[in-house]
């Protein structure tokens, strides 16, 4: 069970959002290099990173704070945010990022991701961002009435890496991952499934840590991960990283 945290960048600072409102945004650090480099530190072995304001504009907003977590790290790092063009996707790749994520894309262009994927083995991961099961995209701005589980399910046969499960609702409130849903979804597929939304505490760990979730490739732990509420020696204990390959 990998643990990423996130590092979620706003005008090049990490913050967390409530639901996905820009305007709900908390400041974490106005130093994201130094955030990913302390995640580091912790043990953590891999780091999620989201341009909210490339969501949103459907282009790089963060580019000298993601080359800033890069420079400070030397774990694998998944991007996702604004990466809707093949152009944009090799510049991240040839940047350093190890993992891009397509979200917006997913929904809407198919055949791009289809071929990243051919392109880029194992570099690719789907992000499906759910409210009431259903997706929303461009930033969470839009809502489709596309389910989360079709739309997994339109990826079986692509050679996408990952998929990472966002429940909207949950995300930044900290009421607990939707493990439900989210298990529901790697049950209909056969490509690994992240889980990612409300991460509470650490009682978020324990259920990761149960058989009902060994079915899930790993988990995002954001705004529970910056107050303390998870604490991140207890945590890798209890779910020990694999190493980097």
């Amino acid at each position: 069970m990998i643990l990423y945290p996130a590092i979620d960048l706003k005008d090049g600072a990490c913050v967390r959002l409530r639901q996905g409102e820009m305007d709900r945004a908390t400041v974490f650090s106005d130093d994201p290099g130094k955030t990913a480099a302390g995640f580091l530190a912790l043990g953590f072995r891999r780091l999620h990173v989201v341009d909210l304001n490339g969501a949103f504009a459907g282009e790089s907003r963060n580019g000298a704070a993601v080359d800033a977590i890069l420079a400070a790290t030397t774990v694998p790092v998944q991007l996702g945010g604004g990466i809707r063009t093949m152009a944009h996707i090799e510049s991240w790749l040839e940047r350093g990022i190890a993992r891009v994520i397509l979200g917006t894309a997913a929904a809407k262009d198919p055949e791009l991701v289809k071929t990243a994927c051919r392109a880029f083995p194992g570099r690719i991961v789907v992000g499906i961002d759910a409210r009431d099961g259903k997706v929303a995209v461009a930033g969470w701005a839009d809502a489709t009435e596309l389910s989360a589980r079709d739309l997994a399910l339109n990826y079986e046969d692509a050679g996408v890496a990952a998929i990472v499960h966002t429940d909207i609702g949950r995300d930044g409130m900290l009421t607990g991952l939707n493990l439900a849903e989210t298990v529901a979804i790697a049950t209909a597929v056969s490509t690994p499934v992240i889980a990612s939304g409300g991460f509470s505490g650490m009682d978020d760990i324990a259920r990761l840590a149960a058989p009902e979730a060994a079915i899930l490739d790993g988990a995002i732990l954001g705004r529970a991960l910056y107050d303390g509420r998870v604490d991140a020696a207890a945590a890798l204990a209890t779910l020990p990283q694999p190493e980097v390959v």
